[in-house]
């Protein structure tokens, strides 16, 4: 049992890891641009399949597709920020609309990759050496291992960028009160493109690092990670990146420890009562931290 618990500890870290990811960059896109973006979860897939083909036809390895995703998924974000987010502006209910616009935007991404790659689960057959690493007692993927290394290094980039530099500084201004720092002179504008591009390319290496920590994925499985971030984002706070953070580890260690003592159909609902709880105890997030909107 101790080697069990001490397992799902593990992987709880790994996979609460990758749940902070997907999460962080919801939480920057609501809490700029107000925008509910439920094709998150195809977003992130986009990213494995990318990492896919990447691998499968030219022979690039997952950890050179990260940035590659990034660059990608970035420069994608900007351009579809254009496209989608100035016609919200012109609607009565622009929270609204967006649910309602980026839930067609989902139903099209994930017709695209079946489209593209079908119906079959695909997996990356990239194999690291050695293939485990022995922790103490247990042994866990090497794969896993730099999946997580890779997260805590994008998760403390991502916290020097907001809290170190001007444009990260901006961002959070513009999270906590969005019509002062427009008064400032701010083009918010140009920063809400930019904050669509950056959750864009956090989504895009969300899924490489999913596609080397978890067997499968197919076009289907965006909407699992769309349900894992507005979670997260919950739990979270609404528009706290650290709270993000946070709250993606609560939620991985939970659900991978629900699997040690619970049957697998109860291990499953564990994350959702947590987000109960949480919105029946504790409605601003787990850090209790309220913006001024």
């Amino acid at each position: 049992m101790e080697l069990l618990v001490l397992n799902g500890l593990v992987n709880g870290l790994i996979v609460g890891g990758i749940y902070a990811l997907v999460g962080v960059s919801l939480t920057l896109l609501y809490g700029v641009l107000r925008v509910v973006n439920f094709a998150h979860g195809e977003f992130v897939i986009a990213g494995s399949f990318l990492a896919f083909v990447l691998f499968k036809s030219f022979g690039i390895p997952p950890l050179l597709a990260v940035p590659i995703a990034a660059i990608v998924f970035f420069a994608a974000g900007w351009g579809l920020y254009f496209v989608l987010i100035p016609r919200l502006a012109k609607s009565d209910d622009p929270e609204l609309m967006s649910f309602l616009m980026f839930y067609g935007v989902s139903i099209a991404a994930a017709a695209l990759m079946l489209l593209l790659f079908e119906a079959d689960s695909r997996t990356i057959d990239y194999t690291f050496t050695p293939v485990s690493v022995q922790l103490g007692p247990i042994y866990v993927s090497t794969a896993r291992l730099v999946a997580f290394a890779i997260t805590i290094a994008v998760s403390i980039a991502l916290a020097l960028f907001l809290f170190k530099t001007l444009p990260g500084k901006a961002l959070r201004a513009a999270i906590m009160n969005p019509e002062a720092i427009q008064i400032m002179g701010v083009d918010i504008v140009r920063l809400s493109a930019f904050a669509f591009a950056l959750a864009a390319a956090l989504a895009g290496v969300t899924g490489v690092l999913i596609a080397l920590v978890f067997p499968a994925f197919n076009p289907f499985s965006g909407a699992e990670y769309t349900i894992i971030a507005f979670i997260v984002v919950v739990l979270g706070g609404l528009g706290n990146p650290v709270g993000a953070l946070l709250a993606g580890v609560v939620f991985g260690l939970a659900e991978q420890m629900a699997t040690v003592f619970l049957p697998q159909a109860m291990a499953q609902i564990v994350g959702f009562l947590i987000l109960v709880g949480t919105i029946f105890f504790r409605p601003s997030g787990i850090l209790g931290v309220r913006f001024k909107r």
